[in-house]
C-alpha cells in the first residue's frame, strides 16, 4: 500500500481529531456548542504545536497560548485546567491515533509478511498525516509513562509479528524484542528528522518501502 492509498483508507482531519476531543472530554470542556468549541480546540492544538516547535511546552506560557490563538486566558480555560491538563489532552490523543489505526492495519492481515509490512508502513504514514501530534509527544512528553506505554505497546505489535512469523518458519530465529526495538527507533526517525530525508528527495513511500526492504533481508527465512 502507498501513502496516496492509505489516505483514501484512514481519511481523517486534524479537525476530526479536535471533535472525537471535545466529544470524549464534554464532561470538563465547559463550552456546549460543539461547532465553536472544535473550531477552538483546533486552533489550540496547531498553537500549541507552534509554541512548542519555537520554545518548547514547558517554556509555553498561557498567555503566549492566548496570544497565538486569539483567544482569552479565560476562553481557555474553558477548555482546559492548566498546561498539565492540555499535555494530558494531547498525550491522549496521538494515543488514540495511533492505538486505534494500527491495530486496525494489523488485523486486516493474517500471513505475518503482509501484516509486518503492512504495520511498518502504517505507523510512517499515519506520522507523515499528523507530524505535528507525532513530534510534540515524542518530544514534549517522551519521559512520561503513558508515553511508555505507548512506545510499548506499538514495539509489542511489532514483537508479536516477528514472533508468529518465526513460528511459521517466516523469519529467522533472533532477539525480536531487539528487531521491533530498530524497526521503530526508523520509523520515528521519519517524523523527527524529516529535514534529511527531503534533503535527499526522499518521499514518504521510498522511505517506508526502504525501510520493509531492509527489514525483509534482515528478517526473512
Amino acid at each position: 500500500m502507498e501513502f496516496k492509498e492509505f489516505t483514501k483508507i484512514y481519511e481523517v482531519s486534524n479537525q476530526d481529531i479536535s471533535r472525537e476531543v471535545y466529544r470524549n472530554n464534554q464532561n470538563t470542556i465547559r463550552i456546549k456548542k460543539e461547532i465553536t468549541a472544535v473550531n477552538n480546540l483546533e486552533k489550540i492544538f496547531n498553537a500549541v504545536f507552534y509554541i512548542s516547535y519555537k520554545k518548547g511546552f514547558q517554556a509555553m506560557s498561557m498567555r503566549d497560548l492566548s496570544q497565538k490563538t486569539g483567544m482569552s486566558l479565560g476562553s481557555l480555560y474553558a477548555y482546559f485546567k492548566g498546561k498539565n491538563d492540555l499535555l494530558g489532552i494531547i498525550q491522549t490523543q496521538g494515543w488514540a491515533i495511533i492505538k486505534k489505526d494500527i491495530e486496525q492495519v494489523s488485523k486486516s492481515h493474517e500471513a505475518p509478511l503482509e501484516k509486518l509490512k503492512a504495520v511498518i508502513k502504517a505507523h510512517i504514514f499515519l506520522s507523515e498525516l499528523f507530524r505535528p501530534w507525532f513530534f510534540f509527544t515524542f518530544m514534549e512528553a517522551r519521559n512520561i509513562a503513558a508515553v511508555k506505554s505507548m512506545e510499548d505497546h506499538t514495539q509489542k505489535i511489532l514483537t508479536d509479528i516477528l514472533v508468529a512469523g518465526e513460528k511459521q518458519d517466516v523469519f529467522k530465529p533472533g532477539n525480536h524484542h531487539l528487531t521491533a526495538s530498530i524497526i521503530k527507533a526508523m520509523q520515528q526517525e521519519w517524523y523527527l528528522k524529516q529535514w534529511k530525508y527531503k534533503k535527499l528527495n526522499v518521499s514518504v513511500d521510498q522511505f517506508a518501502d526502504h525501510l520493509v526492504g531492509m527489514v525483509e533481508a534482515f528478517c526473512l527465512v
